[in-house]
């Protein structure tokens, strides 16, 4: 049906039930209400907020911090349960935007509409970085319960590395909006990780 929404209080109760496994420290229901809340806020910048707002639901439905392959997997899930609710380019749209998180490189996209909502989902998913310090340090010590798995050494290798690639950048985010309101925060959190995993950061 052309007014059903894309998605429903039975898609929503049962990816909520996906959010809530006990091994999701970080990547559970509070993330995904977080990000709905900052497309809330964005609303009226977004050309398919439901679009974005699907990819919201869908982007860490699949989260095993062993796999490579929960973004595609994810992706996958979202293109099965959509099925009959939008059309093919919508639905790949909303693929595109999951996969992206990845990496947090914009997606190639065929309009400039689609490419500011991709960038837009990308930032809300992002902003836990540029959050106030208690809650970016708490955002870290949840990340790294989940992967509670890693040894030490490794961790701090890893982490370090993720850590350094995001303040290599020229900008974390990819709007205006969201890098007047968390770049400066980001760059002042993710140094202040560096130094706690015994790491030096680059001059920012």
């Amino acid at each position: 049906m052309e007014n059903e929404p894309l998605i429903d209080n039975a898609l929503k109760s049962a990816l909520s039930r996906l959010y809530e496994a006990e091994d999701r420290h970080y990547h559970g229901l509070a993330h995904i209400e977080a990000m709905l809340a900052l497309a809330g806020d964005h609303r009226a910048l977004l050309h398919d907020a439901e679009a974005v707002e699907a990819a919201i639901w869908f982007h860490d439905a699949i989260y095993d911090s062993r796999a490579k392959d929960n973004e595609a997997r994810s992706a996958a899930l979202a293109e099965k349960e959509l099925a009959g609710r939008a059309d093919t380019k919508r639905i790949d749209r909303i693929k595109a935007m999951i996969v992206a998180t990845a990496t947090h490189e914009l997606p190639r996209l065929a309009n400039e509409s689609a490419a500011r909502d991709a960038a837009l989902f990308l930032d809300m998913d992002m902003s836990i970085l540029g959050a106030e310090p208690s809650a970016f340090d708490a955002y870290e010590r949840a990340v790294r319960r989940e992967y509670g798995w890693v040894e030490e050494p490794m961790w701090r290798a890893g982490r370090g590395a993720v850590l350094k690639g995001f303040l290599a950048r020229d900008h974390i985010f990819h709007t205006e909006e969201f890098r007047q309101r968390f770049e400066a925060q980001a760059r002042h959190n993710m140094a202040r990780s560096l130094e706690a995993l015994g790491l030096t950061s680059s001059p920012t």
